[in-house]
């Protein structure tokens, strides 16, 4: 059972009540606050009073009234400052600035060679990304808030520490340490799961539910979750390592060592795979480097003219990824499960009916019937967005900030 302390609770209304306003666009009123998120008036009045203190809401207009006291609209104030979210792919990194209402301001993205993963290097490619973004918007480095930075594998976001990389073979790293020498900013540091589900949680599926699932499908395979509304990170915020759960026993070496993971039948590598055991000499399969983008894109261009190789590649994933989430909504009972990343994003509609297909067939028909199978909707790189999420919410937690203004607010109470 977690102890909260009833700071912990204002920072977690803090942000359900900011969450409200990424959703929409819309200015909301206090009133409208207090209905969408089942806190008090008393408790919303409270809260935007330190938003607006700190500048991050601003008063915009009344709404109309029938009689009675006009109700002020409060909206974000997207220029009170910026947010870097970065996402650390094994294969890319891309970095992202972002005013406070998350508008995409700039966007730098650069490859990583397999050669090129050391965390020094990793650190410059962040650093340049940084640089990069900060000038093509013609944004000073004051005017940033934070930092996140998703990366690969498990963190321990408390300390800052990347603990384990099956991918490039880090254990425990400080890279947070790195990267605020660096960058000179707040950093904030999670992983893809993570990232991807709160991105979720702000502006896509998680808006409309408390109870979310995200599949991330890449070169690695996750899930991200949301439970109770609240973003799920577990004892050690592994949760969601689901990509390295057994699906074949005895099955495909994956990347981890293991026999048999999802990952190794879902995620790109896993893809290719499939496809190379059915047609070995299939020309999507050969070139140097990295295959997944012209091997997906390829693939739905295929299935698209109903090219029965392509479709039975598709068709088997599938079927793979049905009974692998089958176990995820026995377990959790989630309202909504989102496919995300390239794999959904290059096969859609077709992975998506294939898979709601089979996800009948290892689901117990209660849990099958609460929940929505979707693709994500949200454009772009969800997980650099998320990693922006991330940012802010670490400044949503800075007791030096919101801690002045609340002392702030109470002196002037007495006064």
């Amino acid at each position: 059972m977690v102890n909260r302390s009833a700071q912990d609770i204002r920072r977690l209304n803090r942000f359900e009540v900011l969450r409200r306003f990424h959703a929409t666009a819309e200015p909301r009123t206090r009133q409208h606050l207090a209905a969408e998120t089942a806190l008090s008036f008393a408790t919303v009045s409270n809260l935007t009073a330190e938003l607006i203190d700190a500048g991050v809401l601003v008063e915009a207009g009344h709404a109309e009234s029938s009689g009675g006291r006009p109700r002020a609209l409060l909206t974000l104030n997207a220029d009170r400052g910026t947010l870097i979210g970065v996402d650390v792919g094994e294969t890319s990194v891309r970095t992202e600035l972002f005013d406070l209402a998350l508008g995409e301001l700039a966007v730098d993205e650069s490859p990583v060679t397999p050669a090129d993963v050391t965390p020094e290097q990793i650190t410059r490619l962040i650093e340049t990304g940084v640089a990069a973004v900060l000038s093509a918007a013609g944004s000073p480095r004051s005017r940033v808030l934070g930092a996140g930075i998703s990366l690969p594998g498990l963190v321990e976001r408390e300390r800052g520490v990347s603990t384990y990389s099956p991918y490039w073979a880090w254990r425990d790293v400080p890279m947070r340490d790195l990267l605020a020498e660096r960058l000179d900013l707040p950093v904030h540091l999670d992983n893809p799961l993570k990232a991807s589900a709160l991105a979720e949680m702000w502006f896509g599926a998680g808006r409309d539910v408390d109870n979310l699932v995200v599949v991330m499908l890449r070169s690695g395979v996750g899930a991200g979750l949301a439970l109770d509304g609240t973003l799920y990170r577990g004892a050690t915020n592994s949760a969601g390592e689901w990509g390295h759960s057994c699906l074949v026993f005895q099955g495909r070496r994956c990347r981890c060592g293991s026999l048999g993971c999802v990952e190794a039948y879902v995620g790109s590598t896993g893809i290719a795979e499939t496809l190379r055991s059915l047609a070995p000499e299939d020309p999507l399969l050969t070139g140097a480097g990295d295959l997944t983008a012209p091997l997906l894109a390829g693939l739905a261009f295929r299935a698209a003219d109903d090219d029965p190789v392509a479709l039975e590649v598709i068709r088997r994933t599938a079927a793979y990824l049905g009974a692998a989430v089958g176990n995820l909504v026995n377990i959790l009972n989630p309202e909504a499960l989102v496919l995300g990343d390239q794999v959904a994003a290059h096969l859609g509609e077709r992975l998506l009916a294939e898979t709601r297909a089979a996800l009948s067939e290892h689901t117990l028909a209660p849990s099958l019937r609460a929940v929505t199978l979707r693709l994500s909707s949200l454009p772009h790189d969800a997980v650099s967005r998320g990693a922006a999420a991330l940012a802010f919410e670490g400044f949503l937690n800075d007791r030096e900030v919101f801690g002045s203004v609340s002392r702030t607010r109470t002196a002037k109470a007495r006064s």
